[in-house]
């Protein structure tokens, strides 16, 4: 799991560095202008890998912000996005089963299964929600993703707002890790974790979003539309990739 463990240690860097600081003020911030759009139909949370025995850090402060989110009303409903990346485990039905036993109802929560990025986890869920009739969508996850994917919605202007994670309100909850059953995350046959199927540079690729399949309508400059018509759906057809865990 060095992709979980590299991540965990950024986040201890960050946590201790003026660099930190200044994420997390701009998180606080920003949470308290998406906040003034509350409540929202649906927020996304990016999945992260499951080692198979129990959560991480960041699984900790993404899921535990969504059930704040969801419990004090600023959400009606939890996407959580992702599919078996690193290891054979969804990361989106692992989220959503650990929701589940914090106390958001199953009717709540939602997965995106498809997504490999973070690019994709944004776009996909988006999607998604669009085909559930949700309007009004915030981005919910840590200062660091936060960061970065908000130049991804600004650059495409997608009709996205964000509730990032406001590390002085984390503090003051009881972030315990709830018992919870992941037998329905398992892939049982075929699983090839991301970094043996995809070279470096392509993985780099998928995180800046050079695989993903538009919807036309989502597209709003032509210079888009040009550029991505081989990876583009008409906006005269649908799809149906996404699940409900309902």
């Amino acid at each position: 799991m060095r992709i979980a463990n590299s991540f965990f240690l950024l986040l201890l860097c960050l946590l201790f560095s003026g660099c930190g600081k200044m994420l997390y003020r701009s998180a606080a911030k920003a949470f308290t202008k998406g906040a003034k759009e509350a409540p929202y139909d649906a927020i996304i949370v990016p999945g992260f890998p499951y080692n198979g025995e129990k959560w991480d850090m960041v699984h900790q402060l993404r899921i535990h912000w969504a059930y704040y989110l969801y419990s004090k009303g600023y959400t009606k409903n939890v996407i959580f996005s992702g599919g078996a990346v690193a290891t054979p485990y969804i990361e989106s039905r692992v989220m959503a089963n650990y929701a589940e036993a914090l106390g958001i109802p199953r009717e709540h929560l939602f997965t995106e299964e498809k997504a490999q990025h973070s690019t994709e986890n944004v776009y996909y869920s988006y999607r998604l929600a669009k085909e559930r009739g949700f309007k009004k969508i915030a981005l919910s996850t840590d200062p660091i993703q936060t960061s970065y994917m908000k130049k991804f919605i600004k650059k495409y202007e997608l009709p996205i707002g964000l509730l990032p994670t406001v590390i002085d309100t984390v503090k003051t909850l009881n972030v315990y890790e709830p018992k919870a059953d992941h037998s329905n995350a398992v892939v049982k046959e075929g699983f090839v974790k991301l970094s043996d199927r995809e070279g470096f540079f392509k993985r780099f690729r998928g995180t800046m979003g050079k695989f993903i399949v538009w919807h036309e309508e989502d597209l709003k400059k032509a210079k888009y539309r040009r550029r991505y018509k081989d990876r583009m759906i008409p906006s005269s057809e649908q799809t149906g990739n996404n699940k409900s865990v309902q």
